[in-house]
This record gives structure tokens, sequence and C-alpha cells, in this order.
């Protein structure tokens, strides 16, 4: 069979692995194993961004609101002026935009376009930091966006079905055109089922992994790790991508602040730390579907993680961990995990079905069968 020609439509570089987690490039990695991929970004337009910027500002200013330019018209329009003149240099059979609702809301082409998102607009708003407090035209236009992108594409794939209703019952979405295909594992390196200690050990150890402490519940994981430590448990806490307040410190947390995923050495080092640990603890207070849980996942690593957003997506209750009230101030977490480090056998068993769905579900080679069932490919 021929290989499609598709144009990989983003304003970001999909070759940056700290790009969206690393979701960019692993789209891009897995459309390349059946098509010619072309990288038609990144593109920002930086006057269009400069004006913007200064509107935000004015209204930060004058009435304490925000305006979400990335979610603009005004953005949007600056994309197509710059893609719709790329789409014409070569033929393409598809238009892939993964995060790519601004990209392609004032596109104008017939190519079939494919877009991938973890989350709507309206799905996000007032919950995600970066769209609360909008002025109401922002608002406006943020759905606006929205709504072109759905439209103008043939297919949309998201991560959740939380994402899929917001589709349907916010943009009115047919449903024939939404897929619900969970996403990959961001690691290059990433070890085989048998290269996995699933032995339970006498010294547990707690992973906590975030970029931002205070969004991804960093407080909250401080909290069950003490409370497991006052109750006896032999239990350390590393923390991983951040750099938490000076008053969170303890003898038994570990402080890992950075690991460049761009870099062979870094993705060793994840790779090691990753091995050494028993659970991830994840009391994010806004998320759609963490790729963390799909790489804790590929380890054999139960995940218990903060009910919110599109977080069921990935996080499937007592298959690969569970799933932990909103509230929750670190109890439940404690709780949970006590629970199975009183019960060997029952966190044996947790961590042999934790594998066993990333490799039944949550890996990017499941991901590219369904995009191709959907392409007829396959």
């Amino acid at each position: 069979m021929e290989r499609l020609k598709i144009a990989y439509l983003s304003s970001e570089n999909p070759k940056n692995k700290k790009v969206w987690s690393g979701t960019h490039y692993s789209i891009y990695r897995q459309l390349c194993t059946f098509g010619d991929v072309t990288i038609l970004g990144p593109y920002h337009p930086e006057l269009r961004l400069f004006i913007a910027k200064f509107i935000n500002q004015f209204y930060l200013k004058v009435l304490n609101k925000r305006y979400s330019y990335r979610h603009s018209v005004f953005i949007s329009k600056g994309y197509a002026n710059y893609f719709n003149k790329k789409l014409k240099e070569n033929k393409y059979d598809y238009i892939v935009a993964p995060a790519g609702s601004a990209e392609i809301a004032h596109l104008e082409t017939s190519i079939p376009i494919i877009y991938i998102s973890d989350g709507t607009f309206a799905g996000c708003l007032n919950y995600h930091d970066s769209l609360k407090n909008l002025i109401a035209n922002s608002i406006k236009e943020g759905n606006i966006i929205e709504q072109n992108a759905i439209a103008k594409s043939k297919h949309v794939i998201v991560s959740s079905e939380w994402a899929k209703h917001s589709a349907i019952n916010d943009y009115k979405a047919p449903p024939d055109k939404l897929n619900v295909i969970p996403f990959g594992a961001n690691f290059d390196l990433l070890p085989t089922a048998t290269e996995i200690d699933l032995s339970a050990p006498t010294a547990w150890k707690l992973l906590f992994v975030g970029v931002y402490w205070e969004n991804k519940g960093g407080e909250i994981a401080f909290n069950a790790f003490k409370l497991l430590l006052e109750k006896g448990y032999n239990v350390s806490l590393t923390v991983l991508g951040c750099l938490p307040p000076n008053t969170f410190k303890h003898p038994k947390m570990t402080v890992i602040p950075f690991i460049d995923k761009n870099d062979m050495k870094g993705q060793q080092e994840l790779n090691a730390i990753y091995k050494q640990h028993h659970f991830l603890i994840l009391p994010t207070r806004f998320d759609c579907t963490p790729i963390v849980i799909n790489e804790a996942s590929a380890f054999g690593i139960p995940c218990l993680v903060a009910n919110t957003g599109g977080v069921a997506g990935h996080l499937k209750e007592n298959k690969n961990g569970f799933l932990i009230n909103y509230n929750d101030k670190g109890n439940g977490y404690a709780t949970k995990i006590s629970e199975l480090i009183d019960q060997p056998q029952e966190y044996i068993r947790l961590r042999k079905e934790t594998r066993k769905l990333y490799d039944d579900l949550l890996n990017w080679d499941k991901w590219v069968d369904q995009i191709k069932k959907i392409l007829k490919l396959s």
C-alpha cells in the first residue's frame, strides 16, 4: 500500500520532546510508521502575538481580567495566513493537527483534517489556570476557535470520554466524528515486562512527578507521605521535575528538579528512577489525561491520582491504580497505599495488572493501530 502524504500542522516543533510532555514527538514518530510526514511548523505570528499580549496586559491592569490570546481569532487568523501558504507547497492526503485548534480554526483547505486533543476549550474553561478569569469576549472567541476546529475536521481524536462528552455537549460534534484513543508513554527507554521487579519491597518508594508543585498537588502528596511515616510505614518520597517550596523538606524526601527528555542520558536516568519506585502519587489540581500515568504503568507502578478532568482516560480503577477524591488532602492516598503495603499479594497483583493495561491499551503502538483503522489502512 502506498504511504500517505501527511502534513503535521502545529505551531510547535514536534521533534522537541519538551513540548506537550513529549506527546507531539510521539505522535509524529507514530505517523512516520505509515506515512511520509512533512512538518509545517514551528510557526508563531510574532507581531500578532506581541499585540495580543499587550491587549492581555491592558485587560489585566484595567479590569483585572485576562484575554486568552492563544485562543483568539486574531492569532488563529495569523496561523491560517501562514499555514494556508505552506499547504499549497505540496499535495497531502491528510492534515494532522495535534493540540491545534487555533492553528486549524480558520484554515482554508479541502484536505481532510485529523484534529487530536486531550481537552476542549469549554472543558478547560475556569478549570485550567490559563483559562480562568477571562473577559467575556475571550470566552466567546475561545469557543469559536474550538467550534471551528471540530467542524473543519474529518476526524477528532480525543484521549478521554471527558473530552468527548464536552465536544458533543458543548459543541454539538457528531458522535461518529469522535474517537477516544488513549495516548502512550513518552519515554524512549521502557522496560519489557520481564525486566520489572514486581515483588513487594520492605522499603517503599513513592514518586511524585510534575513541573509545577502547586498545580500537581505537591502539598497533598507530601501530606500523604508524612501520614504514612506517622503510621509507621517505611516510605520515602521522590519529587521529580520541580523544586518544592522551602517549607516542604524531610530527610526521607529526595528532590530531582529536572531531567532533559531530549537527551539520551536523561532517558536513561528516568528509566532508572522509575524502576526503583513502587507508587506514583499525583493529586493533580487540573489535568486532561496525564501521560505520566502511562509512563508509570509501563514500569508496573500503580498510580494514585486525583479524580478530575480526563484522568480516567488513562487511570482505570483497580487496574493500574485508583482515583482519589479531588478534595482529599492526603489521607485517602495514605490509606490506599497502606492497604496495599499491608496486602503484599494484592500489591503484586495490581502491579501485574498495571503493566498489562499498559501493554493492552496505554501505548503508542495501540494508538497508531486505532488511527490506521479510522483511516481504513488496516
